[in-house]
């Protein structure tokens, strides 16, 4: 599982370096091909192409004029790349989402059990502080059994 939060740099060349701790779970478990997109624009999304291919399957069996799935698609499309990790352990992030993620020097390289978030480190504080764990959100965990 991916999990913890490391801090990263993101290269002159728009590549971020994966932690070790990731990096080496990453590999054995899935390889060296991923899925580099986003949501918003605001920060990266790093699917091993495993896991992406399996959000793909379940997008696939919907009906093509759901919206939902086109408003989706439209986005994980517009800012997403079909990427390989390097030897020294490095991905590329599409420069268009680079410039809206604002992806430079110093980042946080998020798990999230089977995928990576990558953030501008200042982005990731005020995501933090904007969006705090409500008593609905502690219900609906406690709902969840966790």
């Amino acid at each position: 599982m991916l999990r913890g939060n490391y801090q990263a740099t993101v290269d002159a060349k728009g590549r971020v370096k994966i932690p070790t701790t990731f990096k080496s779970y990453l590999e054995a478990t899935f390889g060296h091909d991923f899925y580099v997109t986003s949501l918003d624009g605001q920060s990266v999304r790093i699917y091993p192409f495993s896991v992406w291919r399996e959000i793909e399957d379940k997008l696939a069996a919907l009906p093509s004029m759901n919206k939902s799935k086109q408003k989706l698609l439209d986005r994980v499309n517009y800012w997403g790349q079909a990427v390989q990790i390097d030897t020294q352990g490095r991905i590329l992030i599409p420069s268009l989402l680079r410039e809206s993620a604002a992806m430079q020097g110093e980042v946080n390289v998020i798990g999230y059990l089977n995928y990576l978030d990558v953030w501008n480190i200042d982005r990731f504080r005020a995501h933090l502080e904007s969006n705090p764990l409500t008593d609905e959100d502690m219900q609906a965990l406690s709902d969840l059994g966790i």
